[in-house]
C-alpha cells in the first residue's frame, strides 16, 4: 500500500513481510542505507534503531519495535519495522486496532510531514498500552486488597506475576522512548512544535510515571508479605518450642516410668498411680506458668483476627 498524504503530500509505504522480501530482491539500486535497512528486516526479531543519513545528506531513522508481547509465552510477540525521512515513511507488519481505520485518516490527513504520521502511529500504540496498563491496574488493586483478606502462597505468587507483567510493559515501553529519544536527537524541522510530538510524548511520560508508581506498590506489597512470612513462621517456630517445653514433664515421667527395670520402688506404691498424674500435671502446670510470666507465650494463645496481618 502506498498513499501520499496531507498537504505536503508526504509519502506513506505500508508493507507486509512477503513484500519486504520481494522488495529486497529487487531493488538493488537504492540507497546503501535502504538497502542495508532491506536486508536486514527480515532478520530482526528484537527491537532495533538506527540514526544514519542518506546518500543526500538527509536524516533516516530505521529500525524494528516490538510492541506487543504476550505475559505467557516469550515468543508470541509483534514487530513492526519501519524506515523513516522527513518526507517518506516505510512500515512493515504494523497493526494499530484501537483506532477505525477512517479516523486514522481523517488524522493522517492533519500531518504535515511522515515524521509527524509516525509520531502519530505511535501516540495510537502508547493508548493501546495505556489501555493495558489500565487493567493491568484493576487487577492490582484486588491484589493488594487479596493481601489482607487472605495472605497466603497463592498470594505471593499472584505478587510476582503481576511483578513479571509489569517488567514485561516496561521492557516494551523503553523501546519507544528511545525512538522518541532518536527523534528528538535528529531535530526534524517543525516537529517538536508540534502537537503530535507534543501528545506522544505526554502519553509515554504518563505511561513511564504509571509503570513506576505501580512498580513501588509492588515493590511494597512483595516487602509486605516478606515481613508477614517471617513473622508467621517465627510465631510457628515458637508455638512448636513452646509446646514441646511444656510437654517436657510428661514426656521425661512417661519415659521414667515406662523403663522395664526389675527394682523400681514406685510399682509398690499404694497411691503411685495418682500420685504421678498429679506430679505430671503439677510440673507442667508450673512449667507453663514460669513461660507465660516470662512473656514468651506472646501471643500464641490468641486466635488470629479475620482481616489482620499479625493478630
Amino acid at each position: 500500500m502506498e498513499k501520499y498524504i496531507g498537504s505536503n503530500q508526504w509519502k506513506w509505504v505500508e508493507w507486509n513481510s512477503d513484500k519486504m522480501k520481494l522488495t529486497q530482491s529487487s531493488n538493488n539500486e537504492e540507497d546503501p542505507v535502504m538497502t542495508a535497512w532491506l536486508n536486514q528486516v527480515g532478520k530482526d526479531k528484537t527491537n532495533s534503531l538506527r540514526v544514519t543519513s542518506l546518500e543526500n545528506g538527509e536524516k533516516v531513522i530505521n529500525g524494528s519495535l516490538i510492541y506487543k508481547q504476550s505475559y505467557t509465552d516469550e515468543k508470541d510477540y509483534k514487530i513492526f519495522h519501519f524506515f523513516l525521512t522527513c518526507d517518506q515513511l516505510i512500515t512493515a507488519d504494523l497493526e494499530i486496532i484501537s483506532i477505525h481505520p477512517d479516523m486514522l485518516n481523517r488524522q493522517l490527513a492533519r500531518t504535515n510531514n511522515a515524521v509527524e504520521g509516525f509520531l502519530l502511529f505511535l501516540g495510537e500504540l502508547m493508548n493501546e498500552m495505556l489501555v493495558e496498563i489500565d487493567q493491568f491496574e484493576e487487577t492490582l488493586k484486588t491484589l493488594i486488597w487479596s493481601v489482607r483478606k487472605r495472605n497466603e502462597i497463592g498470594i505471593l505468587e499472584l505478587v510476582y506475576k503481576r511483578r513479571h507483567q509489569l517488567l514485561i510493559c516496561k521492557n516494551l515501553l523503553i523501546p519507544i522512548n528511545e525512538v522518541k529519544m532518536a527523534i528528538d536527537e535528529v531535530n526534524f524541522p517543525d516537529i517538536k512544535d508540534g502537537d503530535f510530538f507534543s501528545c506522544t510524548c505526554k502519553r509515554i511520560e504518563r505511561a513511564m510515571v504509571l509503570l513506576n508508581e505501580y512498580e513501588h506498590e509492588i515493590d511494597s506489597l512483595i516487602n509486605l508479605e516478606e515481613v508477614i512470612s517471617s513473622h508467621r513462621g517465627n510465631e510457628i517456630m515458637k508455638t512448636l518450642t513452646v509446646l514441646t517445653t511444656i510437654f517436657t514433664p510428661i514426656m521425661a515421667f512417661g519415659a521414667l516410668w515406662g523403663m522395664n527395670f526389675k527394682h523400681m520402688p514406685e510399682l509398690e506404691w499404694r497411691y503411685g498411680y495418682i500420685f504421678s498424674i498429679a506430679l505430671i500435671i503439677i510440673s507442667t502446670a508450673l512449667l507453663y506458668y514460669f513461660i507465660k510470666n516470662k512473656g514468651w507465650t506472646g501471643d500464641l494463645l490468641k486466635g488470629k483476627k479475620k482481616g489482620s496481618f499479625f493478630k
